[in-house]
Parts: C-alpha cells; structure tokens; sequence
C-alpha cells in the first residue's frame, strides 16, 4: 500500500487489541474506539483458558507468546465434575502433573494488560462511544461519536461485541435468547476465607450439573473464584432480578436488585436438596449477584460484502460460552484480518480473504456451542459431560 490505510477498531476486548497489535506489528497503525473511560474502569471478568490453533496462535503473530507464558497459569486446566451431591465423577489433572487440555488460563484483566502495553501510547482512545456509523462516501464509512466528532476511515471494523453498533451496516441479524441465563458471583481470598469452598472447586474449574442446571466455579489468579449459577428460566427472569414467572418449582415472588440478600435467597432456592458445600458457592458470595442472559447469533450468520467494514469476535459470531471459543475465535480473528491487511494492496481483497476463510470456522464452534448448551442441561448431563471429557483427554489422561 502507498499510504497506510485509515483503520477504525471499535471495541478494545481481546479481538479488537489483537488485530491493533498485529497491524503494529506490521508497521499498519489503527486506532481502537473504546465505550470504557479507562483501561480500570470496570472489572474485566474470570479467566480464559487460551487455545493453540487460536488464541495462542493469535499471540505469535502478535509476538507475545512468550511474554504470555509467565502469566499463565497451567494448573488452571484441572477440571472437577460433580454431581448435586458434590460426589466427584470425573477429576482431570492440569498438564504438568499429566493430564489436562493443554489450554493454558489466563486472567481477562491480565490479558488485556498485555495487549495494551504492546500498543504504541495514543492507540487506544477510551471514554468514546459510538454514536453511529454510515457506509459515507465513495466506500469510505464514517463513524459519528457521541461528542459529534465525524471520522473517516478505510476500514470500519466492528469488535464492538454482541449489541454491536457495526454489525446493522452488514447484517439484519440480532442475537436471540438462548433459554438460559448465568448468574455470576465472586468469592474474594478463598484459600484464607472460604477454604471449603476452595478445597472443592481446586486450582482450575469445577462444573456441579444435575436438575437440568448447574453450579459452575473457576479459580481466578488473585486469589478469587468467580461462581456461575445456569439455569432455564424465561428472559424476563434475569432482567428483572431473581425473578420467576414461569410456574411451580421456583421463587414465587420477584426479589428485589436492590437487596443483594433476598438475591442470594431467590437463587438458593433453585437448588433446594444440592450439597451444603456447592450451596456455600452461592451462599458465601460477595456483592451483588448479577444475572447474565445468554444470547445467540444464527448459526452460519455472515453477510454480503460492504465496501470497507468488517466484524470479528462477538460482533460477527456471539455464542454461548459451552464451547469456550469465543475469546480465542476473536482474538484469532483479529490476527488473520491483521494479516490479511498486511499481505494485500487491495482493501476489498484482503477483508475478502479474511471472511472467507472466518465464516466456516465460526459456524463449526458456533454448532459446537449450540450442542454443547443441549448437553450441560439433560437430564443426564452429568453423564454425557463426563463421557464427552473422557473422549477428548483420552490421550492425555485422567484421575477419575
């Protein structure tokens, strides 16, 4: 290219700061619109277990991989499968004692740290929401801020998340509900406080299903184990607090947002006969439990070419989190379309290049997703989780 395209990233997630990252490296400037007032501004999340063909590979061609490694933590690939009655059914070992996924974990904020410091000061720019876009002349699409500023650029990229502002220039799609919610909490200095609870979880993932729900924890690297409570429930439930309409075997009354107690009670009262210890993950909780819908994009969902404008992550392929791709699929997204960018003088072919080779990888785990949401709430679920991690550490074993 002559000149170094004008690239607009809105989103600064690990998608969006991947693809900033490797268009750095490429000596290809971008600049990342974040909706957040800073990098500190909100709490980034759990953890995220980083793939090889993904997430990991999306590290290499950003050249962190190995500023990773020290800030992962291996020992968070154990994995504890439980029945309602905290009973282990299958406990995989992390790899360095011989077992495990060989997905290292790293915390979200930890992630996001690192993809910031490698990106030159000024990349970002926070605190700026994206009012609106426009496909704007001669295929140059504009994005209009909420302080009336009007930029534009060569190349729109939507790394905007589920409710994307970019996604409607490409596609009528909207994500859809899934019939099932999370409800998230956060355990704070476990191993000193609630050493039961720390004990039961152990140093990775635990996963409690029975009931056609579950009770799902994860070990944080600061001490923390974040708690997520799945349940079929209509979306009115999660949006108006611990609230249940559906008929028998529910809370009867709406519990009120405000008072984080009742909350805590409203969802107690879904797992009414499960052990006292996995109860204590709810129980024992700290701060208010906030409550999560799970939505979806159509399987296959992609678009015809607009000149200029392209998604990555869960702007293009949202999904539930039961196939645990969404981060890694960004973050690879964004290091192919970097690549592509750079390995093409022509805009349109290189945005091309890079749909044409994300669309298949997005539907296959977006169907992965979809059937694994199916399993996690059967009847047998506990069995068909266990058979289906069985099959897919077979060759790197397992203490059952």
């Amino acid at each position: 290219m002559s000149a170094p395209p004008r690239i607009a990233i809105v989103g600064a997630g690990p998608g969006g700061l991947t693809l900033a990252r490797v268009l750095h490296v490429h000596g290809i400037p971008s600049t990342v619109y974040e909706l957040d007032a800073s990098a500190t501004a909100r709490d980034q999340g759990g953890t995220l277990d980083l793939d090889e063909e993904s997430g990991q590979r999306a590290l290499s061609h950003a050249g962190l991989l190995e500023a990773f490694r020290p800030l992962s933590r291996p020992e968070g690939g154990e994995l504890r499968l439980l029945g309602k009655d905290a009973d282990v059914s299958l406990h995989l070992l992390p790899p360095e004692d011989g077992g495990g996924n060989g997905r290292p974990e790293i915390d979200r904020r930890a992630l996001r740290d690192l993809l910031l410091g490698s990106l030159p000061e000024g990349t970002v720019h926070w605190g700026q929401k994206v009012r609106a876009v426009a496909p704007g002349p001669a295929g140059r699409p504009t994005l209009t801020l909420a302080d009336g500023t009007s930029v534009e650029t060569d190349v729109l990229v939507g790394a905007d998340g589920a409710w994307s502002r970019v996604r409607p220039l490409l596609s009528d799609a909207e994500p859809v509900y899934t019939g099932v919610s999370f409800v998230d909490g956060l355990l704070n200095d476990v191993d000193t406080r609630h050493p039961a609870v720390a004990e039961l979880v152990g140093r990775g993932s635990m996963f409690a299903l029975a009931d056609e729900k579950g009770l799902f924890a994860q070990r944080n690297g600061d001490g923390r184990i974040r708690v997520y409570a799945a349940v079929k429930a209509p979306e009115e439930w999660s949006r108006s607090g611990l609230t249940d309409r559906s008929g028998p075997g529910g809370p009867a009354d709406p519990a009120d947002p405000a008072d984080p107690a009742a909350a805590r009670k409203r969802l107690l009262d879904l797992f009414p006969d499960w052990d006292e210890g996995l109860r204590a993950l709810i129980a024992d909780s700290e701060g208010p439990l906030v409550a999560r819908p799970i939505h979806a994009l159509p399987i296959g969902h992609r678009w015809d070419r607009v000149p200029g404008v392209t998604l990555l992550g869960d702007a293009a392929h949202l999904m539930s989190p039961f196939a645990g791709a969404g981060a890694n699929l960004a973050m690879l997204d964004g290091a192919e379309l970097a690549l592509a960018l750079a390995a093409h003088d022509d805009l349109e072919t290189a945005l091309n290049a890079y749909e044409t080779a994300m669309f298949p990888r997005a539907e296959e785990a977006a169907r992965q997703s979809a059937d694994h949401l199916v399993d996690f709430f059967q009847p047998d679920a506990l069995r068909i989780l266990r058979d289906a991690f069985i099959t897919m550490t077979a060759a790197g074993g397992a203490d059952r």
